[in-house]
């Protein structure tokens, strides 16, 4: 047992640094900074988004982006047929999915992005469930971090 303990104490130790060394390389990078702007999005959120995304310029439109993230609307039709309720791809990144879920969710805890909560807002007005606009909110933040990526301007000015 005691065997046990250290060996997990040992983990604890290693990815503490780990997390440092990650810490260390995010603030090289000068959109670690921009984005961190975006209520919600902190330290490990931001280090993670911009590891999955690696350079903006790749992707011609955002919603190129949205697709990579696999939050893009799937469709569904055949011949006369169109499903009415559309799932999301989840074709793409696990964790930048993952990622900006959570973003969204920290910015609609206790309100901390205005926008967000305004949009979320919104569409459960429009009869949305919680998860189908959590969903839309985070398409909506990746259109955001396409532009502050893109351009390299904070949140405010967009």
């Amino acid at each position: 047992m005691k065997v046990l303990i250290t060996l997990i104490l040992q983990y604890q130790e290693h990815l503490a640094e780990l997390e440092q060394n990650i810490d260390a390389l995010a603030e090289e990078i000068e959109e670690y900074e921009l984005i961190q702007l975006i209520p919600g999005i902190g330290h490990r959120i931001a280090a993670t988004i911009l590891s999955e995304i690696g350079e903006v310029d790749r992707f011609d439109h955002p919603k190129k982006l949205v697709a990579f993230a696999g939050i893009d609307p799937s469709v569904f039709a055949s011949g006369k047929f169109t499903a009415t309720r559309n799932r999301i791809t989840k074709r793409g990144s696990r964790q930048l999915r993952y990622a900006l879920v959570m973003a969204v969710q920290c910015g609609l805890i206790r309100s901390r992005n205005i926008r967000i909560k305004a949009f979320y807002d919104r569409k459960r007005a429009e009869g949305k469930p919680h998860k189908v606009a959590l969903i839309a909110c985070a398409n909506k933040l990746v259109h955001w971090l396409y532009a502050i990526l893109k351009n390299k301007k904070e949140f405010r000015r967009i």
